[in-house]
Order: C-alpha cells, then sequence, then structure tokens
C-alpha cells in the first residue's frame, strides 16, 4: 500500500471514528415535541380546531334546513338523531322573497363595482408611489397613510351632507362611491410596499425595450403583483358585503342591500325564522366561496415580504 493509500484509510477511519464518537446531533425540546406530535395526533388536533371554527356556519346551515317548528322546540343537532328532518322548504319560500332575493342583487351590485375600483385606482397609484418621481411623493404617501386611521364614523355627518346635495344619498352610486374612497388608502398603502419589492434591473430591462410606463404597469408589474392584488380584492369584498353601518345610512331604503334586508325582516320573537336562517346563511356562504376561490394567493400575498 502506499503512502497516499495509508493516509486517505487512515483519514476514513479517523473521520468514522469521530463521527461515531461525536453521536448524533442534539435536537431542542420544540424539534422533540413537534417530531413525536407530527403524526396522527397533530392532525387529529387540527382537525377538531377546524371543525369548532366551522361550528356556528354548520349550525347556521342544519338550521335553515329544518322547520321553524323544529328549530323553536330543540337545536340543530339534533339533526344528527334525526335526519327526516332536513327539508329545502325555507330556501323555496327564500326563493320567493323578492325582497331578500332583491337584496342579494343589491349587494353584488356594491360589492362588484366597489371592489374593482379599489383594485384598479389602488394598483395605479401605488405603481405611482413606489416608482414613478413627481413633486411631494413622500409627502403624498404619508397622507394616505395618515388616512388609514381615520374612522368610518368620523365622515358619515359630512359625507351624507355632501350626498344630500349633489343627490347620490340613498343611491347605489354613492354607497360605492364610500366604500372606494375608505378602501383605497389600505390599497395604496399595501400595493405600493408590495411593488417596491420589484426588482429594479426588471423594470429597467422592460424600459430599455421601449417600453413606457403603462405597458410596464400592465405587462411586468401586474403579472408580479397577482398575489396582493388578490389579497387586496378579498379584503375589500369581504369589507362591503358584510358592511351594515353605511348600508344602513347610505344605501335606498326600498332596495337595501342584504345585511340591512334580513335586520329588517326580523319580527317580534322571530317568527320568520324560515327566512332568515337560508338568508344568513347564503349571506355568509358568498365570501366563503371568495376566500376558498382565491386562498393560495391570499396566503401569498399576505406573506409577501414577511421572509427575506
Amino acid at each position: 500500500m502506499t503512502t497516499t493509500e495509508r493516509a486517505v484509510s487512515a483519514g476514513r477511519v479517523d473521520g468514522a471514528g469521530g463521527r461515531a464518537g461525536r453521536g448524533p446531533a442534539r435536537q431542542s425540546p420544540a424539534t422533540r415535541i413537534a417530531a413525536r406530535t407530527g403524526g396522527g395526533a397533530l392532525r387529529i388536533f387540527l382537525v377538531l380546531v377546524a371543525l369548532f371554527w366551522l361550528m356556528p356556519t354548520i349550525g347556521l346551515l342544519l338550521s335553515s334546513l329544518r322547520s321553524p317548528q323544529q328549530i323553536a322546540e330543540s337545536g340543530w343537532w339534533q339533526v344528527f338523531v334525526r335526519p327526516a328532518q332536513i327539508t329545502v322548504d325555507n330556501y323555496s319560500q327564500l326563493l320567493g322573497n323578492e325582497k331578500v332575493m332583491g337584496s342579494l342583487l343589491t349587494t353584488a351590485a356594491i360589492t362588484v363595482p366597489a371592489t374593482v375600483l379599489v383594485v384598479v385606482i389602488g394598483s395605479l397609484a401605488g405603481y405611482a408611489f413606489a416608482w414613478m418621481d413627481f413633486p411631494g411623493r413622500d409627502g403624498w404617501f404619508m397622507v394616505v397613510v395618515g388616512l388609514l386611521v381615520v374612522p368610518v364614523q368620523v365622515a358619515l355627518i359630512p359625507v351624507a351632507k355632501l350626498f344630500g346635495a349633489v343627490g347620490l344619498f340613498e343611491t347605489t352610486a354613492g354607497v360605492v362611491l364610500f366604500h372606494t374612497a375608505f378602501g383605497l388608502p389600505f390599497a395604496v398603502f399595501l400595493l405600493r410596499n408590495f411593488f417596491a419589492e420589484i426588482p429594479r434591473e426588471l423594470l429597467e430591462a422592460a424600459r430599455l425595450d421601449g417600453a413606457g410606463e403603462l405597458r410596464l404597469f400592465t405587462r411586468v408589474v401586474m403579472p408580479l403583483g397577482g398575489p396582493a392584488i388578490a389579497s387586496l380584492g378579498i379584503f375589500q369584498f369581504l369589507w362591503v358585503w358584510n358592511d351594515m353601518l353605511i348600508a344602513l345610512i347610505f344605501a335606498d331604503s326600498g332596495s337595501p342591500p342584504v345585511t340591512v334586508a334580513l335586520q329588517q325582516e326580523v319580527r317580534q320573537f322571530g317568527n320568520n325564522i324560515d327566512v332568515l336562517a337560508p338568508g344568513a346563511f347564503v349571506s355568509m356562504v358568498v365570501p366563503l366561496i371568495v376566500f376558498f376561490a382565491f386562498q393560495r394567493q391570499f396566503v401569498s400575498g399576505v406573506m409577501a415580504g414577511a421572509v427575506k
């Protein structure tokens, strides 16, 4: 055996012995707990937490599938003992209730434009504050940030007087404008910070290829900002759809949104529970569908910037 071979063999033996002497790396208590509970026990616990979180929704759904007499006599969990209680008569009555069904259309007519306007205007303003130079840019952005702390209640009376003067009080357009105005500060703040993380080299390369600001915004910034835009859209949609304060004050009392319509349906002793239960479930399930449809983009947008 040559000298080189002896040296290599000795190194292998010493290395193996050194590794054997050191033993396995020590794990922290948190790592050991996670390793021991990373199987079925942890999954069962997470399933229980999810069921507990969904219990109000499940209870409302099962209540909407029972008759008013059964709802008054026992709790919704009796459905598991007596499945024959399930019926769709309540939803048939809901479909025949023109006021509630019209309120759903009114809510959609308010929510969709208010969400689209906030996303479009907030995206344009966020791009301008992030990548365009204009006089007073930082000062104007600080004004936008300061508007985040202005509560909605402060503007109710002044905006009501303004809408009354211009003929927008108790109109769908007035409600859309109010939600758009109060949704824009958060939209500009969120999208500006997200767009600012885009590499400058990428934008400069697009400019060298002859792209103008509009083309740069639509072809480069918007595709990269998809997660943040989806998160903003979900936030705005949920806020407008579930709003009741603004709808009570500014919406048309003849065709109110669904939150106000359900509140108006409440009578003494809850005699119309056959309408309230399915109506409340429908008004709840629409935001849930929107959230679960865009949950992947929502999580990506929320986590954007959390990891360096």
